[in-house]
């Protein structure tokens, strides 16, 4: 699970500062405030590590990338290739790891269950090659050690490895000092770092946390598919819902078929992703029933029946209103992603009614407590913010379950507050029109009223 985030020089971003990352992390504030960018950074780093293209420092994306970002300096805070852009990460790993000294091969050399990343990219060119972003220093932090790369001041396209003192050094190699080329995409350490040192291969270690990190991330956006009247099934098992929802029927159905299940609880049967779902449909008032099934019996044509009111006939899913559909894949991922990934949404509650939206928040926190998962979403909806507070005053949150953010842009930047929550659920620092400004409504309709009703006097 993500943990720390710290993000400068990223499009409308110079400087997060330090964000708390928790179970539950949500982002409110203004159209083109910063919220999609935040996560954007995430999601640039995990199709970089999904990159074949080991030389590239940052896969920026194209039209089939879960984010596209143009060029370098269209990703830089002010389009200033002047400036570096720098990513700083921590989080807990999935499984405690202990490394051994290289030197004795007996005791650890650093140990612990956290891990942390920093780096900074700048746009440079060296000799002969072509201006492009280049990894200036990155650095990895864990159990006390604290390891990295970075260019050599004397030779910007030469690096080296650090540290090269103190109570754990890097050892060159006996042979002729070849100089190390640059870190591979942004975060791996070149095959010559390990063939130069005589102990460095634990730093193959290091970057396996590191892809684990962002391989247990999944992403779902904000345009989700429309619903179909046929679904087309071939038996496999889709890693994620696709970036528009577009395979929610397929896992429904994978899920179903390899036998998985979702404990409800001691006592209580094991539901199959489809019931979870169904139930929660209908919990949230939108559908009393739902079901998929297979048009023929050996065929690979499928079709969702809902039925909208225990006295009402089954339709299919676009027969009824569109939230459902919109709603589905968000409710599926949460319930189909291995457990301890971390779920990146936009606006989750597009589409939907206000009262829904509020009970979307239920499914989520149910999600991180039932299943150990991270959430990171930006929305809109203070109807769903609104019943994460009630949550936290009927003590079924805690503070630190949940990091709510506000971000808003002042004199062309991005900036982020952190929402301070009590244990009654009470914001201690609302920022101004948080929501708008609902009382400035109701008072000039208010002066409305009374200016019309006076004139309709007059006129009398």
């Amino acid at each position: 699970m993500l943990t720390h985030l710290q993000v400068r020089n990223f499009k409308s971003w110079e400087d997060t500062g330090p964000m708390r990352l928790a179970p539950l992390t949500a982002l409110f504030g203004a159209n083109s405030s910063g919220k999609t960018s935040l996560l954007q950074a995430l999601l640039m780093l995990k199709q970089t590590v999904d990159s074949p293209d080991r030389s590239q420092a940052l896969n920026l994306g194209d039209e089939r990338s879960l984010v596209e970002l143009g060029t370098f300096g269209e990703a830089l805070f002010g389009h200033d290739l002047g400036r570096s852009m720098s990513l700083e990460l921590e989080w807990t790993l999935p499984a405690p790891l202990s490394i051994l000294d290289p030197a004795s091969r007996a005791t650890p050399l650093a140990e612990g269950g956290r891990m942390a990343f920093l780096n900074s990219i700048a746009w440079q060119s060296h000799k002969d090659s072509p201006a492009r972003p280049v990894v200036t220093e990155m650095t990895y932090r864990f159990g006390g050690l604290s390891v990295g790369m970075r260019q050599k001041a004397a030779a910007p396209g030469q690096y080296e490895l650090f540290p090269r003192k103190g109570k754990f050094r890097f050892v060159r190699t006996l042979g002729r000092s070849w100089p190390l080329p640059q870190p591979t995409r942004c975060y791996g350490f070149p095959d010559q770092a390990r063939a130069y040192h005589q102990n460095a291969e634990f730093l193959s270690d290091l970057e396996l946390e590191f892809e684990k990190c962002f391989g247990s991330i999944y992403y779902l956006g904000p345009l989700r598919d429309h619903p179909r009247r046929h679904y087309q099934w071939a038996g496999t098992q889709p890693a994620d819902m696709g970036r528009r929802g577009e395979k929610v029927v397929d896992a429904l159905l994978a899920s179903t078929e390899a036998g998985q299940k979702i404990a409800r609880g001691r006592g209580l049967k094991s539901w199959t992703l489809e019931e979870r779902v169904a139930a929660w449909l209908k919990e949230l008032g939108l559908i009393e029933s739902f079901h998929v099934r297979r048009v023929t019996e050996d065929g690979k044509l499928f079709q969702v029946w809902v039925r909208r009111t225990p006295e009402a006939s089954e339709v299919l899913l676009p027969d009824v209103g569109f939230g459902v559909s919109q709603v589905l894949p968000v409710m599926t991922l949460c319930y189909y992603a291995p457990k301890g990934s971390t779920l990146i949404l936009e606006q989750p509650e597009i589409h939907l009614h206000p009262a829904v939206q509020s009970g979307l928040a239920d499914v989520l926190l149910d999600a991180i407590k039932t299943r150990g998962i991270q959430i990171l979403l930006e929305s809109h909806s203070e109807h769903l913010l609104k019943r994460l507070q009630r949550r936290m005053a009927e003590n079924a949150a805690s503070p630190e379950e949940m990091s709510l953010y506000f971000c808003q842009m002042e004199d062309g930047r991005s900036r982020l507050t952190e929402l301070e929550l009590d244990l009654f659920g009470q914001v201690r620092n609302w920022p101004r029109d948080f929501f708008g400004d609902p009382l400035g409504e109701i008072a000039e309709t208010q002066k409305t009223i009374l200016e019309r009703k006076i004139a309709a006097r007059r006129e009398s």
